[in-house]
């Protein structure tokens, strides 16, 4: 099936992809845990998002995963792979069952994306603050083969921190340059990183400023509601002068109202005496929506 955009939400839409970004919630949790480690916030955090691209936006085709019109997808954030991994199982490139094999001697889910053991993804990612580059040559790319603009985009998933790095604002500055329309990058705009907020150790404000002066359109959304991510996506597709950088601001742990807005739930703790009791709780929370309706075991 090729799965692409739709334009309009009707209410069904919506309420079917709201119940997938929870379901996919619940599944990243269950996966943490069968593997006794991984990241936890940013893949939450980011579920509404990649929900939004896999079923509403991105032209794919799960039975041909190098179908040559799809859309490409690059995480430069491959830390959290988890809400990557969930979202492909989802959308059937991959048996659900597969999941829980993360990080797992031998598997093809590694702690971060390899490309060479999983062929459907578009990159192997690890280091922060390359994705990006890879994106921008990707774009540069299609422009130079096809020279028209064959609708075709590039879409780059990169954090907060990463753009610490100065690797990142180096192929910002070129894509501004080059006008790269077809490249759409999404800054999961948590305020996080692993030794805390993103603002303490290296602030980034005003980030929308620092974009729009490497001539980029910027769009700012609430990373959680699903009439914003697509309309903010629709409005990429109809720039046609610059790239377009969509600033998701998301609760990093959400759907877990232990987790949300803990900078130290970024990574999991194997080692912790409550860490399979948090996760259990976890996934009672997200499976009763925060105890709006009655989970089967209660």
């Amino acid at each position: 099936m090729i799965l692409q955009n739709q334009m309009h939400l009707t209410d069904e839409k919506r309420i079917a992809l709201e119940e997938t970004a929870n379901n996919i919630r619940e599944s990243i949790i269950e996966m943490l845990l069968e593997a006794g480690s991984g990241h936890t916030a940013g893949p939450l955090g980011m579920a509404d998002i990649f929900t939004v691209l896999y079923f509403h936006t991105l032209k794919h085709n799960p039975v041909d995963p190098t179908w040559s019109e799809r859309d490409r997808l690059v995480l430069s954030n491959g830390h959290i792979c988890p809400v990557l991994y969930t979202t492909m199982a989802y959308a059937e490139y991959f048996p659900k069952e597969e999941l829980k094999t993360l990080r797992k001697f031998g598997s093809r889910l590694q702690g971060h994306p390899h490309r060479e053991w999983l062929p459907m993804l578009e990159t192997s990612s690890g280091p922060l603050g390359e994705g990006l580059s890879q994106a921008v040559g990707m774009a540069l790319a299609e422009k130079m083969d096809v020279g028209t603009n064959t609708g075709k985009r590039i879409y780059c998933m990169m954090s907060d921190g990463e753009l610490e790095e100065g690797q990142s604002w180096e192929a910002a500055m070129l894509a501004g340059k080059e006008k790269l329309n077809n490249l759409v990058a999404v800054v999961d705009r948590n305020n996080i990183q692993i030794d805390g907020y993103v603002e303490d150790i290296m602030p980034l404000e005003g980030l929308s400023d620092k974009w729009k002066a490497w001539n980029w359109h910027v769009i700012e959304i609430d990373g959680h509601n699903i009439d914003e991510i697509t309309s903010a996506f629709e409005l990429a597709r109809a720039v046609e002068e610059k790239p377009t950088v969509i600033i998701a601001h998301t609760i990093p742990g959400k759907g877990v109202k232990e987790f949300e807005k803990d900078y130290r739930w970024h990574g999991y703790d194997p080692n912790s005496k409550t860490a399979k009791e948090d996760y259990k709780k976890a996934i009672d929370e997200l499976r009763t929506l925060g105890g709006k309706i009655k989970s089967e075991h209660q």
